[in-house]
């Protein structure tokens, strides 16, 4: 799997793309020398026939026929290893003078070249060979071959031809090899960098992108990252910062404001003044809610995972939950059904743990109508648990599935509901924190109106990773007795 993934990287493709045009480059190279080598050979072989036929022309036009057969017959006697073919015919193709008894057959060009093989059929005595030769008539009727054996000549082209097969071979194994060690060295840099870049999404902000000190593309790459992640740690401390100051400037005077009204509604006894009192003190009261939930939720997600987390059973602390909104959902004469599978364990922060349960039930029953059924379940998947909240209420259309989460959505049906649309805000970054991932689907697809059910899905705390965790600790407890490795981390954001 490794393998492949590494196959695919942006990296391998550009050296398997360097790999095609150099490859492509060497081959053209090589067919070219090949080309050139196999054509001067065949012009020499050529040659060689041609100017055996200039010296035998030669004989003819001072000797005559009887003077040509002569001098074939002793060059065929000269040449025992039969390098030059001859063969002289009467036009009735009966044989006059040379070493093959009858004429090949074999591709002719115009021109009377042609190649052929020697063997039995022409009365060759020897081993099977190739030669080329040329064909052409003397006056009188006469016919004469002289060609010349290639055998050697085409051995040669052969192993040309494979030492070119074998050199690009070896070309494209080791371009194949080089890219894949320069994708490997250029991947692993790369995956450095994805593996520090998501620890620091997933809230690490003290870490930084290490640097070889090379001064190479991926050190200025690092080192402009790591510039970018000083300044946005630096805004959000600036926002943390205007964020504490809200909180102490103007909570405590919104809270004062809501005790003021509160006492005006119990001092005042005219009924219409009272009643716009309450409705001032629920105000506050909102406004006050809002308030600390955005806060809350902002704290979460910069602080991006929780310093107290245990060892919590799901299944009891969404028992706790039910049993705290169970009385809620009978205000309403809803169904309220628990499926809770025992022994459901997870490593998180208790509290915030059972807030985001607490919103989703809360959720759950304030937009299901009288006589629904909220359903509320805790099982175990593989290696994950799993917390679920249905109902038979409002649901949500699928087009605003992924945007529920952001801060003071709320979907169209339920605008005229009570709510400030941070509730699952809340749970989002809950989930997040616990490295969990939220699902959201219509609990009856087919009907009007579809509910809605959300599945939150965490991962199990088994003992395998409570030995695991056990393991590090030590490890770093023993690590921190020595001398311990240089850190890639700067100060805390």
């Amino acid at each position: 799997m490794k393998l492949l993934s590494q196959l695919r990287t942006s990296s391998f493709q550009l050296a398997l793309l360097y790999m095609v045009v150099f490859a492509t480059s060497v081959f053209l190279l090589l067919a070219f020398i090949y080309w050139r080598t196999a054509g001067f050979m065949t012009a020499q072989t050529d040659e060689t026939i041609e100017a055996e036929i200039a010296g035998l022309a030669e004989q003819y036009r001072g000797r005559g026929v009887n003077g040509l057969i002569t001098i074939i017959r002793e060059r065929v006697a000269r040449d025992p290893n039969a390098k030059t073919i001859y063969l002289l015919t009467t036009d009735e193709f009966v044989k006059l003078a040379g070493n093959i008894e009858t004429w090949p057959e074999g591709s002719r060009s115009e021109s009377g070249w042609i190649n052929f093989t020697l063997n039995s059929a022409v009365g060759w005595t020897g081993s099977e060979r190739l030669a080329r030769a040329r064909i052409f008539e003397v006056q009188g009727g006469l016919r004469l071959l002289v060609g010349r054996d290639v055998d050697e000549l085409t051995s040669l082209k052969r192993v040309i031809e494979t030492a070119i097969n074998w050199g690009m071979g070896i070309t494209l194994a080791l371009a194949l090899l080089g890219g894949f060690l320069m994708s490997r060295s250029t991947t692993r840099r790369i995956e450095i960098i994805n593996n520090t870049s998501r620890r620091i999404m997933n809230g690490h902000l003290s870490l930084r992108i290490p640097t070889r000190g090379t001064e190479d593309d991926f050190d200025q790459l690092a080192e402009n990252l790591n510039q970018m992640l000083d300044r946005i740690v630096y805004l959000m401390e600036g926002i943390r910062h205007v964020s504490d100051s809200i909180a102490h400037d103007l909570r405590t005077p919104l809270t004062r404001l809501r005790n003021q009204l509160e006492n005006t509604l119990m001092s005042v006894d005219n009924d219409e003044a009272r009643e716009q009192a309450g409705r001032a003190v629920a105000e506050a009261d909102q406004l006050l809610a809002t308030f600390n939930a955005l806060l809350r939720i902002a704290r979460l997600e910069t602080k991006g995972s929780s310093g107290d987390m245990k060892q919590v059973a799901l299944d009891e602390l969404v028992s706790d939950a039910c049993e705290l909104y169970e009385a809620l959902s009978e205000d309403k004469d809803q169904v309220f059904e628990q499926s809770l599978e025992a022994g459901v364990l997870i490593e998180g922060d208790r509290d915030l743990l059972f807030q985001m349960i607490s919103n989703l039930i809360d959720n759950a029953i304030k937009y299901t109508p009288e006589h629904g059924t909220i359903g509320v379940a805790v099982r175990k998947e593989g290696e994950n648990a799993v917390f679920e909240v249905r109902d038979s209420g409002i649901g949500i259309p699928d087009e605003e599935k992924d945007q529920v989460f952001q801060r003071f959505y709320r979907v169209g049906k339920s605008r005229s509901l009570p709510g400030n649309g941070l509730g699952l805000s809340l749970v989002s970054a809950v989930a997040e924190i616990h490295k969990g991932r939220i699902i959201l689907s219509d609990t009856c697809p087919d009907e009007v109106p579809p509910g809605l059910t959300v599945a939150v899905h965490m991962p199990a705390f088994t003992r395998l990773r409570k030995r695991i965790r056990a393991t590090q600790a030590e490890q770093a407890q023993d690590s921190a007795g020595g001398d311990a490795p240089a850190s890639t981390e700067t100060g805390h954001a």
